[in-house]
């Protein structure tokens, strides 16, 4: 058990007898009343985000967490293998759970899994990843009045904005976490 005050952006608690991720939290120590910390979470499990009021001196239980790399093995369906690299267990996390970082998973991918009390709750891409593009308009010579983007299509079927310059079958890097063009690999 911990002080809800002392709790901060990446701790997991249990909070109604569910596990949560605490995504932001702001402690507010106004001049009249009690002290409080608000916090926003997202269910672990059903990926809900919910923001709540602790006041000060009111405890959470904080959970066991471990961070491991694992490689990202195939996709089957809505079903992601992966294997752990430490001890080459294979386990899946439904797509549901990966949010966006679905788009920028290529077979054979290292990422981060997030484990809570022993079971794989969420993964975290590399922050920079190279990627393969398979389709895009061609640029049209003197168009970069707008600015000089397009769409792109990358092989794992996301779509993103790319300069004018970029053609199909280059090679281009991304930054996952804004899901945005860098530049050529």
């Amino acid at each position: 058990m911990v002080q809800t005050s002392n709790i901060n952006k990446g701790t997991a608690i249990k909070f109604k007898n569910q596990p949560y991720m605490i995504t932001d939290t702001q402690f507010e120590n106004p001049g009249k009343g009690a002290a409080f910390t608000r916090a926003k979470m997202k269910n672990l499990k059903t990926g809900q985000v919910l923001e709540n009021t602790f006041k000060s001196g009111e405890s959470v239980e904080i959970l066991d967490t471990i961070r491991k790399k694992c490689q990202f093995l195939y996709r089957d369906g809505n079903e992601f293998h992966f294997m752990d690299n430490e001890t080459y267990d294979q386990f899946v996390l439904q797509k549901e759970s990966l949010e966006d970082e679905v788009k920028y998973l290529i077979d054979g991918t290292d990422v981060h899994v997030l484990f809570i009390e022993g079971n794989p709750i969420s993964i975290q891409v590399p922050p920079k990843m190279d990627f393969k593009v398979v389709s895009t308009t061609p640029g049209v010579k003197g168009d970069t009045a707008t600015g000089g983007n397009k769409d792109a299509e990358i092989e794992t079927g996301a779509i993103l904005k790319v300069p004018l310059f970029i053609k199909e079958g280059e090679l281009i890097k991304i930054n996952t976490e804004t899901g945005t063009y860098i530049s050529k690999a």
